[in-house]
């Protein structure tokens, strides 16, 4: 069976992009899962079983071990991300960052961008306060109900 590396490379770029887990892709009977703690499943080679092919195991797994901040989290002004995706604390490179920790905000006002599936999705104060945690880094994945900044 040839293995089409340029499509498994792809669909790894796309889990980075968009801070998925997996992804699947299928084309009739053939199908592609790449998945970031399990490797590669290549399904419908002919003979009804699937090939595996795991990832490399010389590259060690990061593990998120950091506590959660609990103080972010049950606090009243926590912003929340309503999606997976990659944040991006300004709009372009060049630009200055929406927001920095100790700015006043509006409610309306643009605090990030989280881009999921090549869509720039704003994320907007719901109140008005001051900035005083922000949790996320610049071009870094986010899960859905992350905490992504505090407004106080």
């Amino acid at each position: 069976m040839k293995i089409d590396a340029k499509a498994i490379k792809e669909l790894a770029e796309l889990l980075e992009e968009t801070g998925l887990n997996e992804i699947e892709v299928a084309n009739g009977e053939k199908s592609i899962r790449v998945s970031k703690g399990g490797g590669v499943v290549v399904s419908g080679n002919g003979n009804g079983h699937p090939e595996i092919m795991s990832s490399n195991p010389e590259m060690p797994q990061m593990a998120n071990t950091d506590a959660p901040d609990t103080t972010a989290l049950s606090h009243p002004g926590a912003v929340t991300s309503p999606m997976v995706g990659t944040a991006y604390m300004q709009s372009d490179p060049d630009s200055p960052p929406f927001v920095q920790k100790g700015d006043k905000v509006a409610a309306g006002d643009t605090l990030m961008i989280i881009e999921a599936m090549k869509v720039m999705n704003p994320i907007k104060a719901e109140k008005a306060g001051t900035v005083s945690q922000i949790l996320v880094n610049d071009n870094h994945p986010v899960e859905f109900g992350d905490v992504l900044m505090v407004i106080e």
